[in-house]
């Protein structure tokens, strides 16, 4: 909430005829299907206005596209060897951190601006930080370790060089939607820099969900969970059942 509260100030403070993003996404709803594998869409736009070389405004044009997905409970436990057993000996929850996040940007984040200013707008990876910790020690090493483990499921990422200029004011981004991310709404935000300030900033709100016999199932499992539970097991029992009668061998 906050990084949004900075965004509506940071538009709403911006300089009449000062450079502005305009953005949109190719897509704005991706529906999800069985046989869904994955896909792309494409962030562009374009900055309007001129550079008034003012208010610490100089230096190079950047632009950062980020896409967020719904926030999410995460649960992250450290397995430590006990009597020649490994098990799970501690643990942290970690809430509020985003489902899904990537992050395009024209240069590497540490020559668009400081850490400082980035970790404000929640831009990289390793500003992501829990809304709420539930843990016994320090949560930094679990939190890396949930970076981690994000980053090689593909849901968390950035790219370097990810966002193209087209021209002087176009630009553009492409950006991996996997089959394993959650429903929900997203946020797709595009940041102006210059001289490592942001100067402008957009917001745009992107879909994913389910249709046809999928949502059906997703809404079933969770409105429902206990009926859903007792008609899986029954359909096991059923499908076990039908399963020896077909391949019985006759004595």
């Amino acid at each position: 909430m906050r990084r949004f509260l900075l965004l509506a100030c940071l538009m709403a403070a911006a300089p009449v005829q000062a450079e502005e993003l305009v953005s949109g996404v190719s897509q704005d709803l991706i529906q999800i299907t069985s046989n869904y594998t994955g896909s792309d869409i494409v962030v562009f736009g374009a900055v309007e206005g001129q550079n008034q070389n003012q208010g610490g405004n100089h230096g190079p044009k950047d632009v950062v596209v980020v896409v967020r997905g719904p926030d999410a409970d995460l649960t992250v436990r450290r397995r430590d060897r006990v009597a020649g057993i490994w098990i799970n000996h501690d643990a942290a929850d970690l809430s509020g951190m985003p489902s899904y996040y990537f992050l395009a940007s024209t240069r590497p984040l540490p020559a668009i601006a400081p850490a400082p200013i980035l970790a404000r707008y929640g831009i990289g990876v390793q500003s992501l930080r829990p809304d709420t910790v539930h843990s016994h020690h320090d949560y930094e090493p679990f939190r890396q370790a949930a970076l981690r483990h994000l980053s090689q499921d593909h849901l968390y990422s950035e790219v370097p060089g990810g966002v193209e200029f087209l021209s002087d004011t176009l630009f553009r981004a492409h950006v991996p939607v996997p089959a394993g991310v959650m429903r929900g709404q997203y946020n797709v935000e595009v940041f102006l820099f210059r001289g490592s300030a942001v100067i402008s900033a957009q917001s745009t709100p992107l879909f994913i969900d389910q249709t046809g016999l999928e949502r059906r199932l997703y809404n079933f499992a969770h409105n429902q969970g206990f009926d859903y539970g007792l008609a899986t097991v029954l359909m096991a029992i059923a499908m076990g059942w039908i399963s020896s009668l077909l391949f019985r061998r006759p004595v």
